[in-house]
């Protein structure tokens, strides 16, 4: 199908996943090793930053949804291969809402690839880490980078996405959309695509008035720590050290 036959949506869409599946094939080339360990890395530190919220049931599912499925360490290459396959089907079973929320989703993974991939090279050129890491390396590489704007928006993409889904789960149809493409999607065989969809959904769903100050929460803490990395801060992983 010719993307000229595509809704905007889905041509955005295809667009993020070009972007993720162009760097799965060069985009980490020579620091394979590295890379996976500095997104253990950081997976644990978003644990740690919001273990409050994992522990409470009322944001757990969402928490989870958040570190598992959108910037945890595992590898996302089989939901973008399942995606790839299903575009045009998509365009004709769920609304642009949900091809929107999916995109948002595409260019959060692939911009998050891109700047681990950029630390990761500086903590094997100039720091010489291939293994283990601990926050004053992982610091001092960050603030080596100095992508600041990048990493802005790679936050209030986190925020969208959080307000997509928010908004999404407050309409009945959606549900009964993603009811309905599940058994296509199967059959497919792009039953990982729909996992992460219909995950995200009930996560949300379940929070109900909460997924506000749920995302707000998440954001503001992330931005935070940001902040605190561009001024110096001897400890800025550490929100409780002023």
């Amino acid at each position: 199908m010719n993307h000229d036959d595509l809704p905007a949506s889905a041509v955005r869409l295809l667009e993020q996943l070009q972007r993720s599946q162009s760097f799965h094939h060069d985009g980490a080339a020579g620091i394979e090793h590295e890379f996976n360990a500095l997104r253990r890395w950081q997976s644990a530190r978003l644990i740690r930053t919001h273990a409050d919220l994992l522990a409470d049931p009322d944001y757990r599912p969402a928490a989870e949804f958040f570190l598992d499925e959108l910037y945890g360490d595992r590898d996302f290459q089989q939901r973008e291969q399942d995606l790839a396959r299903i575009v045009p089907m998509m365009t004709h079973i769920l609304p642009a809402s949900v091809l929107h929320t999916a995109t948002l989703a595409l260019e959060l993974n692939a911009l998050s690839y891109e700047l681990d991939a950029r630390v990761t090279r500086v903590l094997a050129a100039e720091f010489q880490v291939h293994e283990s890491l601990d926050e004053a390396v992982y610091v001092a590489a960050y603030r080596c980078c100095a992508n600041y704007a990048l990493r802005r928006h790679q936050i209030e993409l986190i925020e969208q996405l959080g307000q997509d889904l928010k908004r999404i789960v407050q309409k009945p149809f959606i549900h009964t959309a993603l009811k309905v493409a599940r058994t296509p999607a199967r059959l497919a065989g792009v039953g990982e695509l729909h996992h992460f969809l219909d995950v995200g959904f009930h996560a949300f769903r379940a929070m109900g008035r909460n997924a506000g100050s749920f995302i707000a929460t998440i954001v503001s803490r992330e931005r935070a720590i940001l902040e605190r990395i561009q001024a110096g801060h001897a400890h800025p992983l550490d929100l409780q050290q002023e």
